[in-house]
């Protein structure tokens, strides 16, 4: 049966000579795989360029209950990012919220609200002028919320890890702090709450493991 619905990728693999396996994050049925034949193409080198982390689709596709993969009637860009993946700051946050997104979204639940959350915060950021230092350290307290295990405050994240009492105190500030938002955080203070969060997310989520693209983004947000 075709269903119209939204996306974001956020990933994609190799699947024969010429076709790719997209897992995308749908508005409607959350997490799905795609194969999508034919876009390894040097005819259609322009499509694969559909199928990159973090692109915002608009989509016709065939759903079936309990289908391990499915497929694509129709497939357009949604929104055409403008400065995220030129910016090399942003770019780099995009890379490293991407892995934490692959690493945390796991099932289909809340599937609309997820989305919303993904569209309004990647648009935000490509429409950012300034002010996204902090804006990876937002992002990870939101989406813990949405998947179920949102601190109330900054003790809940370091259940007994130690931050200094004024890197206490910023985390707690991340809590309610708008994307863009002025808000002065020192490199330091700014890496040990990364790391605080990533232990709270592995302390969450099972099989969560080590994201390498963090120590990229520590030394472009310097």
């Amino acid at each position: 049966m075709l269903f119209k619905t939204r996306g974001i990728v956020f990933r994609f693999t190799k699947y024969s000579d010429t076709s790719i396996i997209a897992t995308i994050f749908t508005e409607l049925f959350g997490l799905q795989s795609y194969i999508v034949n034919g876009v390894r193409t040097k005819s259609s080198k322009n499509k694969i360029a559909l199928y990159q982390p973090l692109t915002l689709l608009d989509l016709v596709v065939y759903h079936k209950e309990n289908a391990n993969i499915l497929r694509i009637k129709e497939v357009q860009c949604l929104y055409h990012y403008h400065s995220m993946m030129q910016n090399i700051r942003k770019s780099s946050l995009a890379l490293f919220l991407s892995e934490i997104i692959n690493k945390s979204v796991k099932e289909q639940s809340h599937a609309e609200e997820l989305f919303h959350f993904f569209l309004e915060s990647f648009k935000i950021l490509d429409n950012l002028s300034g002010n996204i230092e902090n804006f990876h350290l937002i992002f990870m307290v939101r989406l813990s919320r949405l998947l179920g295990f949102g601190p109330q405050n900054a003790h809940e994240i370091l259940a007994g890890r130690w931050l200094d009492e004024d890197e206490e105190m910023i985390l707690q500030q991340f809590m309610t702090l708008e994307y863009g938002e002025a808000f002065a955080v020192t490199i330091s203070q700014r890496r040990n709450i990364a790391d605080a969060l990533l232990r709270f997310y592995r302390n969450h989520i099972e099989n969560f493991g080590e994201v390498r693209s963090v120590n990229v983004l520590k030394e472009v947000l310097e």
